[in-house]
């Protein structure tokens, strides 16, 4: 498991050799890996790029206080985020996610947990560059409501939410 950030842009195939090298043999049947880019456009229209901050130390731990509830909750075999700051142009990646389980359905749910966890619970701040202008980016409802439904879907019993039993 390992959760960093850095000042670079990202390296998801060097990524993505992290994680498989790493796991045990005889465990792992699936690897889903998610890269976010970044988008060059808000809802008011184009923008230039994002400026991204965090807090060192404190945004590496809850990093992996997410990727230790998904692998608790998903079984996973290991998992890894990497999340860049700084100045990040348009198109570029952002975030890498990756998720080695022993069945691809965990693997895919594990790596969309692990995205919506951490845009709603991981100490980064964003700004939006637009015509030379940076503004912050507030908080979005879709992103606590993302959060909140695997919340509520922790607290279901297994047969509400897949049939199953």
């Amino acid at each position: 498991m390992f959760a960093e950030v850095v000042h670079s842009p990202l390296q998801p195939a060097e990524y993505y050799s992290k994680l498989k090298e790493a796991l045990p043999a005889g465990k792992s049947g699936a690897i889903v890996t998610f890269t976010g880019l970044v988008r060059d456009f808000n809802e008011a229209g184009p923008i230039d790029g994002i400026s991204l901050e965090h807090y060192p130390g404190m945004t590496e731990n809850a990093m992996l206080a997410i990727l230790t509830t998904a692998t608790e909750r998903f079984s996973l075999v290991s998992a890894g985020i990497v999340h860049r700051v700084g100045d990040v142009s348009n198109v570029e990646e952002i975030v890498w996610v990756g998720c080695a389980s022993r069945h691809r359905n965990a693997a895919f749910d594990a790596a969309g947990f692990i995205m919506d966890m951490l845009k709603q619970s991981v100490p980064l701040w964003k700004k939006e560059i637009a015509d030379g202008k940076a503004k912050w980016v507030a908080p979005k409802a879709s992103d606590d409501d993302a959060a909140l439904r695997w919340l509520s879907e922790a607290d279901a019993p297994p047969s509400a939410m897949t049939g199953k039993k």
